[in-house]
């Protein structure tokens, strides 16, 4: 009980503030809010993570043995510079969000900003939401420490992940589902810089499963829901 009160009440906050920011700010600010929206809602869902499924989770895990063996050393002869590169874009993906709005506003898109913002929270949201359902804890809670080239740098991204997350696995995977979008909600008005963000979501992809921050079922989840939330607002106009 608790628990729901601190969402629904940070949730009641967060409606008024929105309205009140669509109504009485400038558009720079509004422009902007929606990244203070995504923030505040992601340490907000935490607080929906109750109890793990041991059942799911093993799920879960069956598939990335199946797929790779022992995912904790299926990378271990992965060259240092690669897992270090996969490692540094993962824990900077949130960056992403607000990089690929400036991108729209520098090259005179701003107008893009309701467009943009649609997908990138529509596909936050759709990640964040199951976690009331499918209550997991990530690879790394529950697996002995993946075997890497670059063990300093992995260590480094571990600690930051462990730090500043709420330590609950998003199935699907957030990080994948919005890096997607933020790329989609980009490459129509700049085609280079959206396959730049594309090659970085695709990183980030890797990244999940060769750091053991997400099993590969929330991955590929995780790119179905950007591919489709991009999909509905452009076949909405929005």
């Amino acid at each position: 009980m608790p628990r729901r009160r601190v969402i629904t009440g940070v949730s009641a906050v967060l409606v008024v503030a929105i309205r009140l920011i669509a109504a009485t700010t400038p558009s720079f600010v509004r422009d902007w809010a929606p990244f203070l929206y995504v923030s505040v809602a992601y340490y907000l869902t935490g607080f929906l993570f109750v109890a793990p499924s041991a059942a799911l989770e093993a799920w879960l895990l069956k598939w990335d043995h199946r797929w790779f063996g022992d995912p904790t050393t299926r990378f271990a002869k992965w060259p240092w510079w690669a897992v270090a590169y996969l490692e540094i874009v993962y824990t900077l993906c949130f960056v992403l969000l607000p990089g690929g709005f400036a991108a729209l506003a520098i090259a005179g898109h701003s107008e893009r900003a309701n467009r943009y913002w649609t997908m990138v929270l529509a596909a936050d949201m759709g990640a964040f939401a199951p976690l009331s359902v499918f209550q997991t804890r990530p690879p790394w809670a529950i697996e002995p420490e993946p075997t890497l080239a670059d063990s300093g740098i992995h260590r480094l991204a571990s600690y930051v992940i462990k730090s500043a997350t709420t330590g609950a696995n998003t199935f699907p995977s957030g990080h994948v589902a919005v890096t997607i979008a933020v790329a989609l909600g980009v490459v129509g008005s700049l085609p280079v810089v959206g396959a730049i963000l594309l090659g970085l979501a695709a990183s980030i992809a890797v990244a999940c499963v060769v750091g053991r921050y997400h099993y590969a079922v929330d991955v590929l989840a995780g790119a179905v829901l950007g591919v489709v939330v991009c999909a509905v607002v452009v076949i909405c106009g929005a």
